[in-house]
């Protein structure tokens, strides 16, 4: 038998977890969408530079997430695989194919054209990939004798699609902030021109997705509109609206630090959003939390392993965004 407390703990590490993959591997995969946006040479350059001492730890995260599912949640894990397997193959192939263009465009210099355009196409079908993931488990998965009941393009909807665009939208933004913060000249200036394009897209498309959820399935109408998840519905979009207005306001004033964070502040409210309509399932309708755990033995030895290695995780991670703290120019870091 699992333990509730346990089984609750397990649920917020691999939630924190897939939240840090988001944000921190969420603001490089934005800049490879973007990156046919700069001229070739100095500012695509630039803009690699920026995420090159800590684009490779950030999927450790998604490594977490994904095998904490697999040995706290096994049920999830044997249900949600076979359901998803189209979406999940594409990004894992579209991340090797984007990490080996992004060591590549260096050391062959000869067809960095092709490196270039590898990297943002791994970059766009890796975050469309991640969207339809999400939106395919919020709209419901089949299930029946705890098994995957449903047929090989159940993931493919009109709502798992506009999730693929929003998140699309989503990363694009957390990619234009972090070059703001991190970039300088030209490349500066022009990421900031592309993030005040993109704010009211963000806006748009977070408010889409947020409408169309409730309708998706029918717990999450009454999660949102009943108490006492009317508590939180009722504040949210002034939140968000809140967040947004920030965020244009201080890419007018040309801030160069605070616009990356209300990008983040906005990521934040949609997650919360995301685990009111959810909660305690992790399958929507079908499988929660509970049902899908493993059992106590389990849960406890894993445990110990992550109460060592996420505190070394966060650790080098802190360290190297420490070391690296400092803007880009011609030069690198400095």
């Amino acid at each position: 038998m699992s333990d509730p407390v346990l089984t609750i703990i397990w649920a917020g590490i691999i939630a924190f977890a897939i939240g840090a993959y988001v944000v921190m591997d969420g603001f490089d995969l934005g800049i490879g969408i973007l990156f046919k946006a700069f001229r070739v040479g100095q500012e695509r350059d630039m803009a690699m530079n920026t995420i090159a001492p800590v684009w490779d730890g950030n999927e450790t995260w998604l490594v977490l997430g994904g095998g904490g599912l697999m040995a706290a949640f096994p049920l999830a894990y044997a249900v949600i695989l076979p359901a998803l397997y189209a979406p999940l193959t594409a990004m894992l192939l579209a991340l090797v194919f984007r990490g080996v263009a992004f060591e590549f465009r260096w050391r062959d210099p000869g067809h960095r054209r092709f490196w270039d355009f590898s990297f943002s196409a791994g970059s766009l079908v890796a975050t469309v990939a991640q969207g339809i993931t999400l939106g395919a488990l919020l709209q419901g998965i089949a299930v029946e004798d705890r098994a995957y009941a449903g047929g090989w393009w159940d993931w493919l909807t009109p709502f798992s699609l506009l999730c693929g665009v929003a998140l699309v939208v989503g990363y694009a933004m957390l990619g234009a902030c972090w070059l703001v913060m991190k970039g300088t000249g030209k490349l500066h200036n022009k990421a900031r021109r592309i993030a005040l394009l993109l704010s009211p897209v963000l806006l748009g498309a977070i408010g889409a997705v947020s409408l169309a959820t409730p309708f998706v399935e029918p717990q999450y109408y009454g999660r949102w509109f009943d108490m006492p998840g009317l508590l939180v519905t009722v504040p949210m979009p002034l939140l968000v609206t809140f967040f947004a207005f920030m965020l244009w306001r201080d890419l007018e004033n040309n801030y160069e630090n605070r616009p990356f964070f209300w990008v983040l502040g906005l990521f934040l409210l949609s997650m919360v959003g995301l685990a009111i309509s959810m909660w305690p399932d992790v399958i929507p309708g079908s499988v929660s939390i509970f049902e899908a755990a493993a059992p106590c033995e389990s849960q406890i030895f894993m445990l110990i392993g992550a109460a060592i290695l996420v505190p070394v995780i966060l650790a080098y991670t802190a360290w190297a965004y420490w070391v690296f703290r400092g803007k880009v120019d011609e030069a690198g870091y400095h």
